[in-house]
Parts: structure tokens; sequence; C-alpha cells
């Protein structure tokens, strides 16, 4: 390897914007309501290029003040870019701290942008022997190359590729990197509002500078130009030669690159892991330490933690480097004072006293203390993850703050059901408050023992999700924002995933007890806060009426589980891989060879390069032919192949997700298919369902339709119901909106989207033609989810312009709808948030962003989180007061699964008639809107012919 020293010079905004954009569709929000995506999204690249490089030396440079030589040459330089989003702004400070911290120069000069810094510094260190690596993916930078200057280029999907003298001439097909500066302002650059040649684009450009060279090699030639392009190129000379100038990086910045300033040195370890504290970065922190002492290398002093008994708090030490701030315009600040002391609170260091019971006349003591209690918080310790299969090892205890005790439980069955026996009284006691995290898994557990968790409960997992959906709701992560407290790692008890890791039967009494009483103590504290704040979130009622109720009601569904016909699933198998291997006979045929049809390398090859299918084929950002499934379905219409292609996608992915995953999730100790569904996932309120996941059985193709062939009855004395709201979401907003001439629709029981066609085409509504149908079905949808004209034409088959017509058409047939849209988004920009007919609060921090796609993404979520999450509160409220019908009714019926607007019951045929009254009239009245609610009712010997 060169002994050449090699600097590092990270494009700052580049790499934010870039981590900013990359959560953009599920931002970073921690307890305080800060977006964190762009601080996370650029220390996760900064980390990377250390991890990956170990540079010698490394700085970052920002902009400060934009450009003041190119807005005085060009006033209307960058004037149409917008406003840096509120998450970028708020990200600069953390970010400069977090660098100071690392001991990373800071590199800004007023006036100046960042390209202009790394490209004086890039020249300075070349000339004193250093190799420069320029991070960032901004193409411009490219015109700096030279045999010792390199771009470092991250790339989609993650790594980095260098661009040298070489790569640069194969992409700009140029013989000297400067050349790209003529490119640029050639072709212009509208990002910039570098106004370039007119009519000139990329692919001219090249042409132009494999003829003439340069712009002024172009500019002396015009003679060798034809019609308008030779007029064109004329009439703007000076605009050509301009443009040329603002797309070249200045190299002649006032800032001077002393090597020392730059060196990769040992960061503040406990100043940093303070920032990423308040920040809320767990995982972070984790990648931070590992980048910091891997390799060999040895963590400064200064992070290393003495004993419990002589710990001492680190002194954070002054930046390196730091007078390099000040001369580049930033004011100096010490480490010291930007961050606090490391101070979170672990069992180490905070009080507490958690005891086990282990004799009998201990045990009669604490159960009679713990019968006293009005509210109590426990927390089961299992063998396992799977509460359908997991023993009790222990349960803990605690109804005072530091306070707890943990009763282990023998491994002999019977042993164990007699001591459950002597907390039955507790657990069925409808006076005493149960308190837990994530106590679905509890009652399940508990299920096994004939244990029925009785009186009111409070789950904390539950109340955060109400008071911040957005965020995550795992014990470790609520305990260290919410308590600023560290709980014990089950790593530290039971070792990593793997052959070595121990049960928790396993694990010391001692240890057991600190883990499993801290967990329930923990939880106590965390009920405390949440109870105040679920009254502030206004969702206390929701809370009461809804998920606390709707817990007890999935933890049942996913006990009974549904049965499944492995047989025929094997059929299927076996019908599906002869569809598959036919779809391959005929995708070879048409390409004349074989090929790996799975891997998107070899088929863009295949279509754009051998048969040469689209002119100027799309590629992704690492070089290669896009052919993601929007790219391959819009072209399947006109080319049998990739219709075939998209056949076989389908197929295989139906295939190793269910019809062959499926067989394998049955339980062996009930022989059915348990989901798990979870209420803390989705920020609109929908049930999600995993392990597996039910809701995403494909039902659009024939072969996805038969998956749902496989749920069966129990046995030859039940059949399947299926009650499916119909068009829920659309009677919502209809509701919601007031249309009037919508909702009468609805109320005399018209198709809503024959009767939209027959109103937005001005036709009777016995005239609409099925493709109209279709395309008012497209609109009505659409609306909810704010469809464009471009994303209308590339749904249907009429134009951009003809879709355009077709949504100003349907606003004018239903004004009081577009007034509702308009009125949804200015309640989020007074509100910050929107909610549902029952309070359920979606919020959007995004909403008054001055960055347009930023905030027409919030809109967009201020428009559709009522309507999709009022459908999710209304099917909530009937499957909750269905259970309890089925309940009281002693009914030998089950409701076994949810799928979005659709309940599905194993009916004991018996009881189908009064079922199906009871289900029809529970979900039909479950919210009363002006718009009555229609359940459609199917049943069939299985899932596919009751739906």
């Amino acid at each position: 390897m060169s002994d050449q020293k090699r600097l590092f010079l990270v494009d700052a905004y580049a790499l934010i914007f870039r981590g900013y954009y990359a959560f953009i569709k599920n931002p970073r929000i921690n307890s305080k309501g800060e977006d964190t995506s762009a601080i996370m999204g650029f220390m996760n690249s900064l980390l990377d290029v250390i991890k990956r490089e170990r540079p010698d030396h490394l700085g970052v440079c920002f902009d400060k003040g934009g450009s003041a030589d190119r807005v005085e040459m060009f006033e209307a330089y960058k004037a149409n870019r917008d406003e840096t989003p509120e998450g970028i702004k708020t990200a600069i400070p953390h970010i400069h701290n977090i660098l100071k911290a690392m001991h990373i120069p800071i590199m800004v000069k007023e006036g100046y942008e960042a390209d202009d810094v790394i490209g004086t510094l890039s020249r300075q260190a070349e000339k004193e022997g250093y190799k420069t690596y320029m991070v960032t993916p901004d193409k411009d930078f490219a015109q700096l190359v030279t045999d010792n200057i390199f771009m470092y280029r991250p790339v989609f999907g993650g790594g980095y590729e260098t661009w040298g003298i070489p790569e640069v001439q194969k992409k700009f097909e140029v013989t000297d990197p400067l050349q790209v500066i003529d490119f640029l302002g050639m072709m212009g650059d509208s990002s910039d509002n570098i106004p370039g040649l007119p009519g000139v684009g990329e692919k001219t450009a090249k042409k132009f500078i494999a003829q003439f060279g340069s712009m002024e090699g172009l500019l002396a030639n015009t003679d060798q130009l034809k019609g308008k392009m030779k007029e064109k190129v004329e009439a703007n000379g000076e605009l050509g030669l301009l443009s040329k100038k603002l797309a070249t990086i200045m190299l002649d910045v006032p800032v001077t690159f002393d090597a020392k300033d730059f060196e990769l040195d040992h960061p503040n370890i406990e100043a940093v892991k303070q920032i990423f504290q308040d920040l809320e970065f767990r995982r972070l922190t984790e990648n931070f330490l590992k980048t910091f002492a891997g390799n060999g290398e040895t963590a400064p002093t200064e992070t290393s933690v003495a004993p419990a008994e002589t710990k001492t708090t680190p002194k954070p030490t002054s930046s390196a480097g730091a007078g390099q701030f000040s001369l580049f315009g930033n004011e100096e600040e010490d480490t010291a004072e930007v961050v606090s002391e490391y101070t979170r609170k672990t069992s180490e260091t905070a009080p507490h006293f958690y005891q086990y019971i282990n004799t009998p006349s201990s045990k009669r003591l604490f159960i009679k203390s713990l019968l006293q209690q009005p509210s109590v918080c426990f927390d089961t310790e299992t063998t396992g993850l799977n509460p359908l299969t997991a023993e009790l090892v222990g349960i803990a205890f605690s109804w005072e703050t530091g306070k707890g005790f943990y009763l282990p439980f023998p491994e002999d069955k019977n042993e164990s059901q007699n001591l459950i026996e002597d907390l039955r009284p507790f657990f069925e006691n409808e006076n005493i408050e149960k308190i837990g995290q994530n106590l679905k898994y509890d009652i399940k557990v508990l299920a096994k023992y004939n244990i029925d968790v009785k009186g009111k409960l409070f789950d904390t997992m539950l109340a955060h999700y109400l008071i911040n959906p957005d965020m995550r709701h795992n014990m470790d992560v609520l305990a260290e924002t919410y308590l600023n407290y560290t709980p014990i790692s089950i790593t530290e008890l039971i070792g990593k995933k793997g052959k070595n890791q121990l049960s928790m039967r396993e694990v010391d009494l001692e240890k057991q007890t600190e883990y499993a009483v801290e967990d329930a103590d923990i939880t106590l504290q965390l009920k405390e806060h949440f109870q105040n704040e679920l009254g502030e979130a206004n969702t206390q009622k929701l809370f009461d009426d809804i998920e606390i109720p709707l817990l007890r009601v999935l933890a049942a569904m996913e006990i009974e589980g549904i049965n499944l016909d492995k047989k025929f699933l094997n059929s299927l198998s076996e019908d599906l891989n002869n569809d598959i291997t036919n779809l391959e006979k005929k995708i070879y045929d048409a390409a004349g060879e074989e090929f790996n049809i799975a891997s998107p390398k070899q088929l863009g090859v295949i279509l754009f390069e051998k048969l040469k299918l689209v002119d100027k084929p799309k590629k992704t950002k690492t070089g290669q032919y896009a052919t993601s499934e929007d790219i391959l379905s819009y072209l399947a219409k006109e080319h049998e192949i990739i219709q075939n292609i998209l056949d076989f996608r389908g197929l295989s992915k139906l295939k190793s997700t269910y019809v062959d995953a499926l067989p394998k999730q049955v339980e062996e100790s009930t022989g059915r298919v348990h989901t798990d569904y979870m209420q803390t996932v989705a920020a609109t309120g929908r049930l999600s369902s995993n392990n597996p996941n039910l809701q995403n059985i494909p039902i659009r193709t024939e072969r996805g339709r038969q998956v749902r062939k496989a749920f069966v009855p129990r046995n030859e004395d039940y059949t399947l119901l299926a009650a499916d709201y119909s068009q829920i979401e659309l009677r919502i907003i209809a509701a919601l909106s007031k249309e009037k001439t919508m909702i009468e629709a609805f109320k005399n029981g018209e198709d809503i989207h024959a009767s939209t066609a027959s109103k937005v085409f001005n036709i009777p509504i016995n005239e609409v033609s099925r493709e109209q149908r279709s395309n008012a079905k497209t609109v009505n949808f659409g609306i909810i989810y704010g469809v464009s004209a471009f994303g209308l034409s590339n749904q249907t088959n009429l134009s951009r312009s003809e879709s355009k017509e077709l949504i100003d058409t349907y606003y004018a047939t239903y004004p009081q709808l577009r007034n509702y849209i308009s009125e949804q988004v200015d309640f989020a920009r007074d509100n910050g948030y929107v909610q549902t007919v029952l309070g359920r609060r979606r919020y959007l921090k995004d909403i008054n962003s001055r960055n347009a796609v930023v905030r027409g993404a919030a809109e967009r979520n201020a428009v559709n989180a009522p309507i999709q999450g009022s459908a999710a509160d209304i099917i909530k409220i009937a499957m909750i007061n269905i259970y309890n019908k089925l309940n009281e009714g002693d009914f030998k019926t089950k409701m076994l699964l949810q799928v979005h607007d659709e309940l599905v019951f194993d009916v004991y045929k018996p009881e189908l008639e009064t079922i199906k009254t009871l289900v029809k009239t529970e979900m039909e009245n479950a919210y009363k809107l002006e718009v009555p609610l229609d359940v459609d009712l199917d049943i069939g010997d299985n899932w596919l012919e009751a739906h």
C-alpha cells in the first residue's frame, strides 16, 4: 500500500440533504418532537467513511451565506431553490457540536460554497503530496479530479465508488476533467439555476465537447452548426460563457491547509455520547463506539469507566484544531460548554430494593401484601419469545418506585401450575389494576396456565403509542427517553443469539431478580409519567375505550389461530413450480439464451442491450439498468417478455413468502397458524400482522387468491364467515366532507363509482361504460391519497391532459370534497396534527415546511390519515363489541382474523344465522356517520370462498 498520506474532505450539506431525504417517508422523530433524520443520515455516512477508509486526515466543509461572487455575476444564481427544510436547519447546530466533540475541523468561509472550499484545500493538499478524496455525490466536483484528487461518491443501496481521471473521462466523454466545466456550462444546471445554452442537453453537450473541445471552441466555430441550433448558440454565446464561469469551482478561497489540524484524532467519546443521548440515538451510539474502538485500536483513557464503587465522571477535553474554527468564521466554542456530563442512571447507580421470594413464609407474606394493593405492575420471564410455547421462569411485581419482588417458577409443570394457583386471586381480582409493557404477551403466556387476567389494565407501550405514534415504543428506549435510565440488557444475562445463548432458567437467581424486577419497576415509573400525558394529548378515552379493550380481543384471536390445509399448499406449490418453469422457458425463448432472471444486472443487459426494447433505458445510481417493477410495468403492455418477467417475479415471491413458508409456521402444539397483531406500528391506527403477515397476501391474481383457499374451518362442524366493510374509506370521506351528492348516492344504495362516472362524464348512470367506471374508481380512491394528473395517467389509459381534466371535473362535481381537503390542511397548519372521528392524532411536523416536497407529503397525510385512521378506529370498535357479544352469549364461534376492513370468523354451523345477524349489526352500527356503513357477508369452506 502507498505511504502517501490521504485527506478526505466531506461535502457536508450534500450528505446532510441526502441523509434527510433517505428518511423522508419514515422520519426519525424523538420524544421532544425533534426531526433527527438529517443528523442521523449524515453521521451514518461520516462513520461509514471513517470505518471503510481509516483516513489519515479528515475535514468537513460547509457553505455559509452562499456564493457572493456568483450572485454578483448572475443575480438569479440558485434563486429557484426551495427553502431549506426545517429538519435540516435545526440539524446543523447539532452536527457542528458533534464534529467539535469528535475533533474534526469544520471548514467554512463566509460568502463561499463548500465546493470552493474543497476545491481550494484539495489543490493545496496536492502540492504538499497528499491524495485527496472529495466525499460527495455532486457530479460538479468531477472538474477537480487529477492524478491525486478523487471523487469518493456514495452510491444508491450503500457503498462508495471512486472516480479518478478514467472514470470522469468515461462518464462525461471528455479527455480532460477540466472539460467537465464546459459540459456543465453548455447544458446548464436547473438545481443551481445555471442557464446553459438553450436547446443543449447532455447528449448535445457531449457531442460539442468531442467536436470542439470547449465552450470557447464551440463559440469560435458556430459556422459548423446548422439550423436552429446555430441560431441559438450564436445568440446566446455570452450566456454560455457566463454559465461556464458559474459552473467553475473556485480555487482561491482564503483558507489554508494545515496538515496537523486535519489529523484524524481520537474523539471525546463521552462528549459525543452525551449529545447522542440528548438526541436519543442508541444504535448510532453503538456504531460510533465500534468505529473508534475497532481495528485493534483502544479507546482513549477518557472513555474508560472505573468500577462502580470508584466511578468518576470523565472530564471532556478541548477540541483539537479548535483554532481552525475561528480561522473560517465560526465562533469558537469549547466542547465542555456545549456538552453536559454523562449522567444516565443504571441499576448500579440508582438506589433500589429488589427481592426474590423463595420460602413458603415469604411467599405467604408477599401474596397477602400483593392482594392489598390497588395497582400493581407485573412482568413475566419466560423460556422464549413465543408465548404459545414459552414456559414461566418467574414473575416480577412492583407497586412502589425502586422496590419490587421476584417469584421464580419451578421447571416441573405441575409444580408451576400449583404456584400460579396461589397467584390466581391476584390476577383474577377485578379491583386490582394490572400494569405492564406489552401486556398482550403476558396475557397469552398466563392463558396457557388457565389464568384470565381481569381488572383494569394499563399498557405503557400502548399509552406511548397514542402519545407519540411516530417514535419507537420498546421499554429500553422509553426508559432512556423519559426516565434517563438505561436498563440491564438481556444479552448481559443470556448472551447473543446463537447456539451458545442461555435459557433464562440457566441464569443465576440474583441476576434474574435484578433484571426482571427492574423491568417491572421501570414500567411502573413510566405508567406514572404517561398517565398525565394521555390526558394532555386528549387520548385518554381512546386508550381506555379502544386500545386497552382491543388488547384482550387480539390476545384471544392470536391464541385461537386459524386452521391451515397444508396438503393443499403442497399441491399449490407444485402448480407454481410448473407455472414458473413454463414462464422461464418463454422468457429464455424470447431472449434467445438462458440467464438468471432474478438478477437485475443480467436482466437489464438482456432487455436493453440485446433486445433493445427501449431507446433510452433508465439506469440506477450504480450505473446498471433499472428493472424495478414500476419501470417494467410501464413497458409490459408493449412487450410480452416483460409481462412474463413480472409474472415470474410475482409467482416466485408468492411461492417463497406464502405457499412454502406458511406450513412451516403452523404451531405444533395447536396445529394452527397464529399471527401476531401489532397495535403500535402504523401511525394511522391500523393494525399490522406479523409472523406470518396475513394482511399482505396478494389477491389481485388468481394464484394469489388461491393462497386464501388454504385457510379452512376448525372441522366439518364449522364454516368460515368473512365480513367486509364496503368502501368504508369513501363513505368516511363523504361524511367528513359533508359532500351531499356523494352522501345521497350512498344512501340510495347506488354503485358509487358508476354514480361518480355518471356525474363527472355527464351521462345517465345506465350508460356508464366499464372503462369510465374504472377511471372514476381510480379517482375516487386516488383523491384520498392526493393523486396527481401524472399519477392518474400512469394508473389508467388516460393521457396526462385528460387526467387533469378528469380531476378538475371531479372537484367541480364534488365542491365540498375539495373544501374539506383544504380545511384539513389548514387545520394541520394551525394545530400541527389531524385527527380521526375518535380523536386519534397524527402529528405532522412538516406541514408548514417551506420545502415543497416535504410539505406536500405532510399535506397528503393531513387528508389521508383521518380517513384511514377513522376506518381503523371503527373496525376496532366493531371487534370489541362482537368479542363481548360472543362471550356474553357463550357462543362456540370465534373471531380469527382482521385484514384491514375485513373480519374472518370460525362459525359453529348451528349458530350461523344468529352470528351473521350479530356481526352485520355490530359492524354497521359501530359508529354513526351521516353515511350508512354497509357490510358484505360471505361464507365458505375456506377463506377464498368466504371472501
